[in-house]
């Protein structure tokens, strides 16, 4: 049986709740019917869907036990040709959730010390 070749579009169509395809060490599985059943909840399977897994999969020390449930759950492997597009992607959306963050923190840097010296501003007029 030949194995199905999973384009980048194709695993980025499945993102949601009741369809979860991800890739991992690039093969691409659909985890639909694990996901109440992982052991880290479903929260880390979906923060993955889409896109490329390995290194999330790879961080946490996945057992032997864990990597046997894999093989039933494949899809194919996956384009080598959109590799490259699945790492930039990655690292796009990675740069724009951190400046993201980088800019809320910044705000309250600047909010904190501005308000602790009204109030204390404040508390020396009304003392």
């Amino acid at each position: 049986m030949a194995t199905k070749i999973v384009t980048l579009t194709e695993l980025r169509e499945h993102t949601g709740k009741n369809d979860i395809w991800v890739l991992i060490n690039g093969k691409v599985y659909d985890v639909t019917k694990f996901i109440d059943e992982h052991p880290g909840g479903d929260e880390v399977i979906l923060s993955e869907a889409g896109k490329d897994g390995t290194e999330a999969f790879e961080d946490v020390g996945h057992s032997d036990e864990a990597r046997a449930l894999l093989p039933p759950m494949l899809v194919g492997e996956f384009d080598h040709g959109d590799e490259a597009k699945a790492k930039s992607y990655q690292s796009t959306a990675s740069a724009v959730a951190m400046d993201s963050a980088v800019q809320q923190t910044s705000n309250v840097f600047y909010f904190v010390p501005l308000a602790a010296l009204v109030a204390y501003f404040a508390w020396r007029f009304y003392a």
